[in-house]
């Protein structure tokens, strides 16, 4: 008998999160299941690691082709621990998410959503990270279903290249049904950091980041773009770094 696939699902809001939920209730039907995430919220981790600390792990589920775990780690250690701990074979696809809140341009830098798909796919191992542009707890998902299946049906059929996973963005709910998927480049965007200087009850200064979101890319075909038409945007994304039109085409003086 052929082997389902094996789909392993993890997040950055925590094992709690109403993202996480509606993931795992889209995808549960298309194989078999390790869900792995974290106690509490690891939004903005990035792709952190721990290194100085054990790492505990607790099992909440254990059904037919379901299981799920909660862990001390980050979205990337969940990955990490799933991959070496909770399986006995390659997964066929890892899926992060669904993040509440934006993962577009700038963004995947420090998403831990985005984190965990990056390390699926430094193992070559096809990944998605799923994003919602509504930062709410209560954020409405009513509408991402048939984005999240078609995406993930079509990774799991045809795969991906090597060391690259989908950034995928869905717009936040509207009366304006969303127009379609676009495949788009990252936008030229970045945070304008501001730190809040505050005084705690002793007195003493602490400081607290908060900022704007500034896109200055006018270009079409980006992700920013594509989501402010009301399109889902997906990016492919690949964990190599290097600016290869500079290796060769530019002369460094050293």
């Amino acid at each position: 008998m052929e082997k389902k696939p094996l789909i392993l699902i993890t997040n950055d809001d925590g094992i709690n999160a109403p993202g996480l939920r509606k993931l795992i209730s889209v995808v549960k039907h298309l194989g078999e299941i390790i869900v792995i995430a974290s106690e509490g919220t690891m939004s903005g981790m990035g792709h952190a690691v721990t290194i100085e600390s054990p790492i505990r792990l607790k099992q909440l589920v254990d059904e037919p082709d379901y299981r799920e775990y909660v862990s001390s780690g980050t979205p990337v250690d969940n990955v990490k621990l799933g991959k070496h701990k909770l399986t006995n074979r390659k997964p066929d696809v890892v899926l992060s998410g669904i993040n509440h809140g934006s993962n577009a341009s700038i963004n995947i830098i420090y998403s831990g959503t985005m984190g965990a798909a990056l390390e699926a796919a430094i193992d070559n191992v096809p990944a998605i990270g799923f994003s919602l542009l509504d930062y709410s707890h209560d954020a409405e998902f009513s509408h991402v279903d048939d984005t999240i299946l078609s995406i993930t049906k079509d990774v799991l059929a045809n795969g991906l290249p090597d060391n690259v996973c989908l950034n995928v963005n869905i717009p936040k709910k509207s009366d304006k049904p969303i127009k379609g998927i676009k495949v788009c480049k990252q936008a030229d965007a970045r945070w304008v950091e501001e730190f809040e200087e505050r005084k705690d009850p002793f007195g003493r200064t602490y400081y607290w980041l908060a900022g704007h979101f500034e896109n200055g890319d006018a270009r079409h075909g980006t992700d920013e773009k594509a989501l402010a038409d009301n399109y889902v945007s997906v990016v492919p994304s690949q964990t190599d770094f290097t600016s290869h039109n500079h290796v060769n085409n530019h002369k460094f003086n050293f």
